[in-house]
């Protein structure tokens, strides 16, 4: 049998598999569902900066008053250990998470401005995180503020986040940037063990009737893996740190094709929120039958064999294959 187990962010895990921040990973129901389906590692939901208000400022005081212990401290807070109640309430998450999984758990923070992010990160470590995801979704909306500021922006957070911790960090990026490769080589620099190729941004939708802004979640294809995909296989061997291919992940071939890029790790939210946690088995059965098929009996022999870096031809990353796949398509027949 194919040997599966991977390195990220400096922990062991059995697969590369990864079930990313969803609301299966919001309840002690849906993390023991993940866990005995053989997610390798679980991605708690974020913590946004808008959920740390008036519990955020009452736990910060009941610290500062000398709380003996984290527990404590978790359990002066009134509320469900559950995501979306307050910053109180996703420590207790990350608490009992960590007490009842085997596998890594990793917490995830979500914001762009530095305020407490840093002390909250350290509070997620206490709380017993293995490891902390930076999700930085920031919509830049003023025409004043240039790329190279927000660009700074980016840096001052997670070199701020990255002193108040000793446990790994990764960060979740956004795939609208100028230079994506300058960017993570910086962010590595400033403390980034990890870069998680791309935060899916969710576009607000126009009511034509109502005549509001409103949300519509849809869930992700495979046909959007080709973004990660192309820029995991252009970072990997340039960036020192872990690199962890998010959206569009959905069958194993998926699996194979981020592996061959160059990915540490593939991490699911829609292909486990369509399929449900048991679908994790099928994809790793999948992968397992594809390695064997191909003659591999480590996941490491075939991690990056397509990167940029790998391929015989690494402008097909690039302009000159644009050019090749729009002379691909037929014309359309003469009426």
């Amino acid at each position: 049998m194919s040997d599966l187990r991977t390195r990220y962010l400096g922990l062991d895990l059995r697969t590369p598999l990864v079930a990313s921040a969803s609301p299966l990973t919001g309840t002690m129901d849906g993390l023991r569902r993940l866990e005995d389906a053989g997610a390798a590692a679980v991605v708690l939901p974020s913590l946004f900066e808008e959920e740390v208000g008036a519990q955020g400022r009452e736990f910060e005081q009941l610290l500062a008053g000398g709380a003996p212990s984290m527990t404590e401290a978790l359990a002066s807070l009134p509320g469900p250990a559950q995501h979306g109640a307050g910053p109180g309430a996703y420590l207790k998450l990350v608490e009992r998470a960590k007490a009842t999984l085997s596998i890594p758990v990793i917490a995830s923070l979500n914001g762009i401005s530095q305020g407490g992010w840093a002390r909250y990160a350290a509070l997620l470590e206490q709380a017993g995180a293995d490891a902390l995801e930076l999700n930085v979704y920031y919509v830049s909306s003023s025409p004043g503020r240039s790329g190279s500021e927000v660009e700074l922006g980016y840096f001052d957070l997670v070199r701020s986040v990255r002193r108040a911790l000793r446990i790994p960090l990764a960060v979740k990026v956004s795939p609208y940037f100028s230079s994506i490769t300058n960017l993570a080589g910086r962010l590595v620099e400033v403390g980034a063990g990890g870069l998680v190729l791309f935060n899916r941004f969710y576009q607000p939708d126009l009511d034509v009737e109502t005549l509001e802004v409103v949300p519509r979640l849809e869930l992700s294809t495979s046909a959007e893996l080709r973004l990660p995909l192309r820029w995991i296989a252009i970072l990997h061997g340039r960036v020192s740190a872990s690199l962890a291919a998010s959206t569009g992940v959905h069958t194993p071939e998926d699996a194979v094709k981020a592996l061959l890029a160059g990915a540490d790790v593939v991490m699911m939210t829609s292909a486990l929120l369509r399929n449900g946690p048991e679908h994790m088995r099928a994809v790793e059965a999948g992968l397992r039958e594809w390695l064997e098929r191909h003659g591999h009996r480590h996941v490491e022999e075939v991690r990056g064999r397509l990167s940029q870096r790998a391929v015989r031809d690494p402008l097909a990353y690039e302009r000159a294959n644009y050019l090749r796949m729009l002379a691909s398509h037929p014309a359309p027949a003469g009426g």
